[in-house]
């Protein structure tokens, strides 16, 4: 048995006990986590080993065993013992935040946890963690971004319209603009403002590595009625948002299997082929990051809609097709300088 398997299995009977009143018998907790009883009782074995308080009592004929309140240790409301756990192990999935005001207030969080569970619970977690490994994507270096945040979430707090000098990456340039800041979003370990731009005319995302200069107005702006950023955001493939527009790609059998493990998008409908092959479908604001996943299929990927879309990946296509038909890599390297 995967051991990953067996700590799960023993934190699931660790929330049963910790959620009756009255306790649990042997078969109770069998039936509970689905296994056979055998597996409970030396579950049950091994977690009295590891120091937690568990009791076992006869009432009515049958042993009732129970999870007792951590030898004195209060558990402050509104949370119980196994969401403090959960917290608590949580933390090593949030790394990704490190030298982030977020972090620096989580880890105080992560500390203050530890002082309220009993020794014996933070060497389960502990355990638990050896067998369990959070390894975050490549992220960025946040701490010089410290200062920008907190001054964005004061002007979003005190609803404030600021000036920055913002560097376009597309265009290479860096020019002033006024925007209304609305919501400090965290997507794919980067960090990003979503607020009205008065230079556009519109609202757009602005990536916070990329604002050189920040400056505090003493304009005050109100949400516009019916404004819902959430909303909005929910349809974008990604970060940036754009026309809503649906968008059908098939998938070959070979990938289709990796397409039907994720959920992409909160609109996604994926069509069967009897060849094995699917159709994906969903509802996107903005093709630009929807295509750059869809290259990462390679030939494996189809777009049947929309056109437009369908004509810049062809683009795509041809262009790249031209890098390695009409020139050696000696020819390309001398091309670009190296």
């Amino acid at each position: 048995m995967a051991r990953g398997d067996q700590l799960s299995r023993q934190w699931k009977i660790i929330q049963c006990l910790a959620a009756s009143r009255v306790g649990k018998t042997v078969a109770d907790l069998a039936s509970d986590v689905e296994c056979h009883w055998r597996t409970v009782y030396r579950d049950l074995d091994a977690l009295q080993a590891a120091g937690f308080p568990l009791y076992t009592e006869k009432v009515d004929g049958k042993n009732l065993w129970t999870l007792l309140d951590g030898a004195g240790h209060q558990i402050p409301i509104p949370f119980s013992l196994t969401e403090l756990m959960a917290l608590y192990f949580s933390r090593g999935m949030l790394k990704v935040l490190k030298n982030t005001v977020f972090y620096d207030s989580l880890e105080s969080l992560f500390q203050k946890i530890k002082t309220t569970l009993p020794p014996e619970y933070i060497h389960y977690l502990d355990r638990i963690e050896r067998s369990l490994d959070v390894a975050p994507k490549p992220y960025k270096q946040y701490e010089n971004l410290k200062d920008t945040i907190s001054r964005i979430s004061g002007a979003i707090a005190e609803k404030k319209v600021i000036e920055i000098d913002y560097y376009t990456m597309s265009r290479k340039k860096e020019n002033r603009r006024t925007v209304v800041p609305y919501k400090i979003w965290f997507f794919d370990d980067s960090f990003y403002l979503i607020g009205f731009c008065r230079m556009r005319n519109d609202i757009r995302t602005f990536t916070l590595d990329r604002i050189k200069a920040l400056r505090l107005t003493d304009e005050t702006f109100s949400l516009p009625e019916g404004l819902n950023i959430d909303e909005q955001l929910s349809t974008s493939f990604g970060v940036f948002l754009g026309e809503t527009q649906t968008v059908r790609i098939w998938f070959s059998s070979e990938v289709a299997g990796y397409i039907r493990e994720k959920i992409w998008h909160e609109t996604q409908v994926i069509h069967d082929n009897t060849d094995g092959s699917i159709v994906f479908e969903a509802r996107v604001a903005g093709t630009d990051e929807i295509k750059f996943w869809i290259m990462k299929w390679g030939a494996d990927a189809r777009v049947l809609a929309p056109t437009s879309l369908r004509e810049e990946l062809k683009t795509e296509a041809e262009t790249m097709l031209g890098y390695y038909q009409n020139e050696k890599p000696e020819t390309d390297l001398k091309r670009i300088g190296k």
